[in-house]
């Protein structure tokens, strides 16, 4: 009888590889430390095939068969058998761990179905090593779902009791291992793109959630949880109508294909109302009914922020950002930080360019309002026409050109926040009427709306003229003045704090130089002389312009002509310098601030406006001792 094709491959294989058929068991045994990482690396197969394998094994039990589990190299994971055929097995060192692939026990059929990749079955003298003659073993290989073996699940027995429907067996096994590892595989890709969806919408900041069609809520992201403040445990299965008052009307609008987009809602939340946009979509069955509805909220606070960065104005100026040291301008910054933090509406007043609305931003980054909008809105540069719907918004189809869905007013986006209303003495006598109402009620109604919105705003109004005047003269009410004017805060001009034209001309040159990317020019003391004498009608914006000015044009000689022949007053100076170098000026200055402060070289550094590195560097370059200090300066630490 002729030999199968595949058992004379096999032998064929084995005497090239040199295998000893005198050889009784494997030549390779994992054990121990070695033995647990092959079982750790295949606890997936084994969790899998061990219930088939137990299965099969009870069709033959007691009839001296054993049933065995191999990895993709052969080396043994599990055997199952009797206790008289496990010392017998033994014996033959056909244990857990002992590798049967055809290079380490010769043809057999674990390493024979590796080799082939086929079903395979070996009997008697078809086995390579004489010791297994006595077996009949049948194999087949374990594919994942990629087709790759990864094990061989066998049936050995005594081989006089060969049959081929123990091949039969062993192959329906192998194939009831295959199909649950793709169920698993698949069931495992179903759970990745379950949980990537799950994450790409927990990353949305709408509130997304879907309900059924009996109203229930089936599903929810984070943002709803936390605009709403309840647990996914209370709002799972919670009914709509327990948050959203007139879900019917909503279900049959879009049930009717109605659009139903972005429209303004109330929803309950657990501890207060949400004031929100809400959108309906339907999830519809095959014939086009509809199984439930997906509900996206978004929170209109939110959306105010959003609106605001992209088209408000952000306070980027803070307190230590304004240059000045005399007196006068240190106690109307001292003023400035004191109402910071009030909710009292404040009116800045002053000189075209004295920094109002610097001062209004530094407020608002000084109070508890920090961290919200701070909208501007110039009073005198809109249209008379369009103050209203700036001011206080409108809604869909309120005038000819209104934007679909309308829009918010600067009152709405600075909800929570500061509103700046600069040059408030340009506004129109109606709008002071409308403005009036909202300062004393806190609520205000957009243009072509019905419905009363609330907001908590902080006033911040400036102008640079005299109110009181106007009121005299009947441009401005009476009443809105009085309103305004709780915190007055008046800034001073330029020329009335000349003492601080050096350190605003030193900070302009560095500024401006490096945003300009050009060299600070090197103002000789003659010519800083004379920008301290000039009467800056134009007050810091003005100075900051004519530094901007010098340092493109690099031509000094353009300061002199402005200054000489203009037919502005000039005042006298407060502050004398008698010597000539700007840097004997700053030495000088220096000195008498360590003497006026004892020493105290971290105040001094903060009353001068640089770090204390720069000062220790300063006292350095100009070897600075002061005999009558408290505290002397050791000069090593330089």
């Amino acid at each position: 009888m002729s030999q199968k094709p595949y058992i004379v491959r096999s032998h064929e294989r084995c005497r090239k590889m040199g295998i000893d058929y005198t050889r009784v068991y494997s030549s390779k045994i994992l054990k121990d430390d070695e033995l647990q990482k092959k079982l750790k690396d295949n606890r997936s197969l084994m969790e899998i095939a061990i219930p088939f394998m137990e299965q099969l094994y009870n069709f033959v039990k007691g009839s001296g068969f054993f049933a065995i589990l191999t990895d993709g190299e052969g080396c043994i994971l599990k055997l199952i058998c009797d206790e008289p055929v496990l010392e017998i097995a033994q014996s033959f060192k056909m244990v857990h761990g002992a590798y049967m692939d055809e290079e380490h026990i010769g043809t057999n059929a674990m390493g024979t179905a590796l080799a082939e990749g086929i079903p395979v079955q070996v009997s008697e003298e078809e086995h390579y090593i004489h010791a297994y003659h006595r077996w009949t073993c049948s194999a087949a290989p374990i594919r994942d779902i990629e087709g790759k073996i990864i094990g061989t699940l066998d049936l050995t027995g005594n081989s006089d009791l060969v049959h081929s429907h123990t091949l039969g067996m062993v192959m329906s096994a192998a194939n009831a291992i295959e199909e649950i590892f793709k169920k698993n595989e698949i069931n495992n890709k179903l759970a990745v793109a379950k949980k990537s969806i799950e994450t790409i919408i927990d990353s949305i900041k709408a509130g997304i959630f879907t309900v059924g069609p009996k109203g229930y809520i089936k599903t929810i992201n984070k943002a709803v949880m936390e605009m709403l403040g309840y647990s996914q445990e209370e709002m799972m299965g919670m009914n709509i109508n327990c948050i959203l008052e007139g879900w019917s009307g909503i279900q049959d609008s879009v049930a009717s294909n109605i659009h139903y987009f972005e429209e303004e809602a109330y929803l309950k939340g657990k501890k207060e109302k949400i004031h929100c946009t809400f959108s309906g979509y339907p999830i519809l069955d095959k014939l086009g009914k509809t199984q439930g509805i997906v509900c996206v909220i978004k929170e209109i606070k939110k959306m105010k922020k959003l609106a605001n960065k992209i088209v408000g104005k952000q306070a980027v100026y803070t307190f230590d950002n304004i240059i000045g040291q005399s007196d006068g301008f240190k106690k109307v910054l001292n003023y400035a930080k004191k109402i910071a933090d009030s909710p009292s509406t404040v009116l800045i007043t002053g000189e075209s360019g004295t920094g109002k609305e610097v001062f209004a931003q530094s407020i608002h980054n000084y109070s508890q309002r920090r961290d919200e909008a701070f909208v501007a809105i110039n009073c005198g540069a809109l249209p008379r026409n369009l103050i209203e719907s700036e001011l206080f918004g409108y809604d869909e189809g309120a005038f000819t050109g209104a934007k679909r869905g309308g829009q918010f007013g600067k009152f709405e986006l600075a909800d929570g926040g500061t509103l700046f209303l600069d040059e408030i003495g340009e506004m129109p006598l109606d709008m002071q009427v409308r403005l009036l109402r909202v300062l004393e009620e806190g609520k205000l109604f957009r243009i072509g709306g019905s419905k009363e919105i609330t907001v908590d705003v902080r006033i911040i109004a400036a102008t640079n003229k005299d109110l009181k005047k106007e009121v005299e003269k009947g441009t401005f009410r009476k009443d809105l003045y009085y309103r305004i004017n709780v915190l007055p805060l008046k800034l001073i001009p330029l020329r009335e704090r000349r003492e601080d034209i050096p350190l605003l001309i030193e900070f302009f040159m560095t500024v401006k130089a490096l945003r300009l990317g050009k060299t600070a020019v090197n103002l000789p003391q003659n010519m800083i002389q004379k920008l301290i004498e000039y009467s800056w009608p134009g007050n810091v914006r003005e100075l900051e312009n004519k530094i901007e000015h010098i340092i493109n044009t690099d031509n000094n000689s353009l300061i002199w002509d402005f200054a000489e022949h203009s037919t502005l007053p000039t005042y006298p100076m407060k502050v004398t310098y008698e010597v000539e170098k700007l840097e004997d000026v700053e030495k000088t200055h220096i000195t008498n601030m360590i003497i006026k402060y004892k020493g105290n070289i971290s105040h001094v550094a903060d009353i001068l406006g640089i770090g204390r590195n720069t000062l220790y560097r300063k006292i350095k370059k100009y070897n600075i001792k002061c005999a009558n200090m408290e505290q002397r300066i050791d000069m090593e630490q330089f």
